[in-house]
């Protein structure tokens, strides 16, 4: 069978998803593979400058994913990306001159900045505040290397 010209849907962000899920699976049980995190954050802001709608759905249902796997409070990653991307990034890259600079802030951002917007959500609702174990800084280290290829 063969495919319309005219029909140009690309099937790899619904590949993306489904590797996604092996990989969350996977690093659920093997603590050296990192979560991925600042690097759903990256996706996630470039289909809110592209208006890619199935992009973002895609990325969201990530999210939701990751948040299920790690026990946390249903979307709070997506609004605490919103928050984010609306009001603290456009301050950290028109501060910063350096590209790599604004990276590796905003990948601090994405780990740190959601571990604090989490425990004042889980403060506000009465739930168990998370613990932050020396895993997050090899986290930080290795998501940074892989935003920037991105």
């Amino acid at each position: 069978m063969q495919r319309s010209i005219s029909h140009k849907n690309n099937i790899a962000p619904y590949v993306y998803v489904v590797l996604f899920l092996i990989y969350t699976s996977l690093s659920t049980i093997y603590l050296y593979m990192p979560p991925l995190l600042a690097v759903l954050y990256f996706i996630f802001s470039k289909a809110l400058d592209r208006e890619n709608s199935t992009v973002l759905f895609l990325t969201s249902l990530c999210l939701i994913i990751f948040e299920s796997a790690n026990g946390y409070i249903l979307f709070s990653t997506i609004i605490y990306f919103i928050i984010i991307y609306r009001y603290v990034v456009p301050q950290i890259s028109k501060n910063f001159a350096c590209f790599s600079c604004a990276k590796i802030s905003v990948v601090l951002l994405a780990y740190l900045g959601f571990f604090i917007f989490y425990s004042i959500l889980s403060s506000v609702l009465l739930l168990p505040n998370i613990e932050i174990n020396y895993y997050i800084i090899y986290y930080i280290v290795i998501e940074f290397f892989i935003v920037s290829i991105l």
